[in-house]
């Protein structure tokens, strides 16, 4: 439970961790997050405090102009067409469900702050880095896994429901495609909610992971200062140096979540795999996803090379906009729910 305190509206409650709709208008909310996490009876509370005004649900979607009918109705058009449909998602369709990304124009970890991801050697190599990551995670962790689909998850799995949607490939780590229901599927760059070990390769759910940190740390208490958008908090050099860090509980090896980090590459399988699926598709719509990070854009060079209809839905400009016959600059949550997949 987070308890959340609106000053300016005078509006508090007790709720989910994943957020809160605040009824009055008021200033948007700010994004410097102030959380103090203590134990109590054995369990975690965390304590915010912050102005607010559409909630947290908003907060990391950058503007975008309303609606344009004719677009919706081009889109449509693409979709209509469309018999093997292959969808790849980015960071842009989990913004609506109150996750920030990195690159959004004002509103990515980018934007507002000087810090960047870890970097995967890092993490392997330095016993440090792993604690400071640890940390953050496991403060971060009960926010972030309680995080829901918002209507874009929703409509894309309905399109697969309804056998319009033949393959969806997704570069987030957040589960939210999964808990909307979404079976064929590819998490390009693994689960937060999986544990890998990297001694001995065995995978466990992050959340038994949060009971061994629970365990080990039972008067550990830190106070942090905003969100990042893999599931973690930003804390102080000095609040991380006495957190300490189960190993694997098999072999005794280093954990690490099941995600690619920066500077770590995709299997090669995967890839191949991710290849296939784009030359057996008839067209390919990207969703909230700049394409900026080589891992997802080879697959738009693959759909370009076998002459697919490309179409894209990013706020703001893509690395990929000149290869696209439709480019829609909307909220994904908005527009898509819009669109009949019959």
């Amino acid at each position: 439970v987070i308890e959340l305190h609106f000053p300016k509206c005078r509006y508090s409650q007790s709720v989910p961790l994943s957020g809160a709709e605040c009824p009055l208008s008021c200033e948007r909310m700010r994004m410097s997050f102030g959380l103090t996490f203590r134990t109590a009876k054995g369990r975690w509370v965390a304590n915010l405090s912050q102005q607010c005004s559409r909630g947290s649900t908003g907060l990391f979607v950058p503007p975008s102009p309303p609606l344009d009918s004719e677009k919706v109705k081009e889109l449509q058009r693409f979709i209509t067409l469309s018999k093997r449909l292959l969808v790849m998602t980015g960071a842009g369709i989990s913004t609506e469900s109150g996750i920030p990304d990195y690159r959004s124009e004002k509103v990515g970890l980018y934007a507002r702050t000087d810090r960047r991801p870890i970097q995967h050697g890092d993490f392997v190599r330095i016993a440090r880095i792993r604690q400071r990551y640890w940390a953050r995670n496991f403060v971060g962790w009960p926010q972030f896994s309680s995080h829901q689909p918002n209507p874009a998850h929703w409509a894309l799995s309905n399109w697969e429901r309804l056998g319009k949607l033949y393959w969806l490939v997704t570069q987030n780590v957040d589960a939210l495609h999964t808990k909307a229901g979404s079976q064929r599927l590819t998490e390009l760059h693994g689960c937060m909610h999986r544990v890998l070990c990297l001694g001995c390769g065995e995978q466990t759910p992050r959340g038994a992971l949060q009971e061994r940190f629970e365990v080990l740390n039972p008067t550990w208490s830190a106070e942090a200062h905003g969100l990042a958008p893999d599931g973690d908090v930003f804390l102080t050099e000095e609040q991380v140096q006495s957190f300490r860090v189960p190993p694997c509980s098999r072999c005794g090896g280093a954990l690490k979540p099941d995600v690619v980090f920066f500077g770590d590459t995709v299997n090669p399988d995967k890839v191949d795999f991710v290849h296939r699926r784009v030359k057996e598709a008839d067209s390919l719509l990207v969703v909230g996803s700049s394409l900026q990070v080589y891992s997802g854009y080879r697959f738009i060079l693959t759909a370009q090379e076998k002459k697919l209809p490309i179409a894209i839905l990013n706020i703001g400009p893509t690395r990929s906009d000149d290869l696209a016959c439709l480019k829609l600059d909307s909220r994904c949550g908005e527009l898509l729910p819009l669109i009949d997949p019959r």
